[in-house]
């Protein structure tokens, strides 16, 4: 696992593009006992406040703000070559940037998508929050009214994006998931293109219990690392004459 601090976007973008490039590199080397896994690893950030808009056709559209709102909330805008729309990171936010070898592992990506998803799944429950899929939209939802009784029953809100791409079956970008952003700077776009979907986070499902950033890291990182360490597994007894 690679800590990376605070960071602007595009800088993370091409730190993840050189990892790539030399997990690639590393296919079918050697590595000493002690190394990392040979299948990947795993980068964790928070970045400065900024909309990313994938390449899909009418993402722009989902930009809600000017330049104007937009400087003044002190966000910026930067493209990008993941999958999904548009998305909002900012402080508070936990971004985790997977670079794995999915041949490796064994993994297409549909499977992988689903091995993020579960793993933050995993890692809300360690805080007593249920998170869960929605067959209709990538990602983990929370039902609010569990959380917050004023909400609609039933009503469903985002507290996990996912977005990735892969180059010579290398993953790379991946999740965030909502801790203690600003809920203003949502209002900036349609989340991830879902219009009427609600953002929500773990101080705003919490309050005063929201766990801090370094302890949902550190929970991330190790349900990540259990549910790699499966699948890995898997691929191993694949492989292995029988």
């Amino acid at each position: 696992m690679i800590q990376l601090g605070r960071m602007a976007y595009r800088e993370a973008y091409d730190l993840q593009a050189e990892h790539v490039e030399e997990v690639i590199a590393a296919r079918g080397a050697t590595a000493p006992a002690d190394a990392p896994p040979a299948w990947g690893r795993l980068l964790l950030v928070e970045h400065d406040p900024v909309v990313t808009i994938s390449r899909r056709k009418g993402a722009e559209a989902n930009l809600l703000a000017d330049e104007a709102t937009l400087a003044a909330a002190g966000v910026s805008v930067e493209p990008t070559d993941r999958g999904g729309d548009i998305t909002y990171h900012g402080p508070g936010q936990l971004v985790a940037y997977p670079i794995l070898d999915l041949n490796v592992l064994m993994l297409r990506l549909h499977d992988y998508m689903r091995l993020l998803e579960q793993s933050v799944i995993d890692t809300l429950e360690a805080f007593g929050v249920e998170g869960r899929r929605d067959p209709d939209a990538t990602g983990v939802w929370v039902e609010l009214a569990k959380h917050q009784p004023a909400a609609p029953e039933g009503q469903l809100a985002k507290i996990a994006a996912m977005g990735v791409r892969v180059r010579r079956w290398v993953s790379m970008h991946g999740l965030s998931l909502n801790v203690d952003p600003d809920p203003a700077h949502f209002r900036l776009i349609v989340p991830c293109g879902l219009a009427g979907r609600p953002v929500t986070s773990l101080r705003a499902l919490l309050g005063d219990e929201c766990p801090s950033m370094e302890r949902v890291s550190e929970e991330l990182v190790r349900q990540l690392r259990a549910n790699l360490a499966a699948a890995a597994a898997r691929a191993a007894a694949h492989r292995s004459p029988t």
